[in-house]
């Protein structure tokens, strides 16, 4: 026979926590999914210290500077995970660029310049996208001078026939190269708002730092280090802070959707 005692505890074992006055085990919550990342490539670094301005400004610092203000502008706003391809004066070649973009699954890839020109009379802000044929001479002569290599990193489609890894692969670059528009749309019409733009802002050209097949992808001209007025600019923390706002502004609505990117495009 059962004793009073052992009654109760088995009662009490029956019974659901919430009659004995405790709470229930709070339910497992799915983990909410990530941010999407973007990686920041500022040109140049170490060895390389890209275009050197007509008073000496080298642009491999203003590159670096320019990225890691828009790093803070983004992170600020809280819509993205921002990573650099380099955050202190180093070299990593133009494929190690790509790779970390590719490694990291990036949603977007942007990388920032201040080139130099031949004549030192053009200025402005432009943006370019891949392109097997360069949009101008201007910008063929710019691709010519930032590639070091000519090698080209898809995605893999392994186990996959040859014939459907060619589809699946073309249809990658189709989508990719739909983004990489976008999102230089929305750069031309945020840097339009208040700052200097070349003329036909909006380029291509065959850039091997854009040549991740699976990853939206932009080069920004700030200026030209060729230019007196334009080096003075991004020399200046403010001007700085101004170009890190509109390109966050573009990136903010690339990652929104294509309706509020052509909203901010204009």
């Amino acid at each position: 026979m059962i004793d009073v005692s052992r009654r109760l505890f088995l009662a009490a074992a029956l019974l659901p926590a919430a009659a004995l006055g405790r709470e229930r085990a709070p339910a497992v919550l799915r983990a909410a999914p990530p941010l999407p990342l973007v990686v920041l490539d500022p040109g140049h670094g170490g060895k390389d210290p890209g275009a050197i301005g007509v008073s000496g400004t080298y642009e491999k610092h203003v590159a670096l500077a320019a990225a890691q203000e828009l790093q803070r502008q983004l992170m600020r706003a809280g819509r993205c995970r921002v990573e650099l391809t380099r955050a202190r004066d180093v070299f990593i070649p133009l494929q190690d660029r790509v790779g970390i973009a590719q490694h990291r699954g990036a949603r977007l890839f942007m990388s920032l310049h201040a080139d130099a020109l031949a004549d030192p009379g053009v200025r402005g802000a432009s943006v370019y996208t891949l392109s097997g044929t360069a949009s101008d001479a201007q910008t063929a002569a710019l691709a010519r001078r930032e590639n070091s290599a000519d090698r080209f990193g898809g995605p893999s489609f392994r186990d996959m026939p040859p014939a459907i890894a060619s589809i699946l692969g073309s249809l990658v670059r189709q989508e990719t190269q739909s983004g990489s528009v976008r999102i230089a749309r929305n750069v031309v019409g945020t840097l339009g708002s208040g700052l200097g733009l070349l003329a036909h802002p909006s380029r291509h050209a065959g850039f091997m730092v854009l040549r991740a097949a699976d990853i939206p992808s932009v080069l920004v001209e700030m200026g030209f280090m060729s230019n007196p007025q334009d080096e003075a600019a991004l020399r200046r923390p403010d001007h700085r802070a101004r170009v890190a706002s509109a390109l966050a502004r573009a990136v903010d609505g690339f990652l929104g959707g294509p309706e509020q990117g052509t909203r901010l495009a204009g």
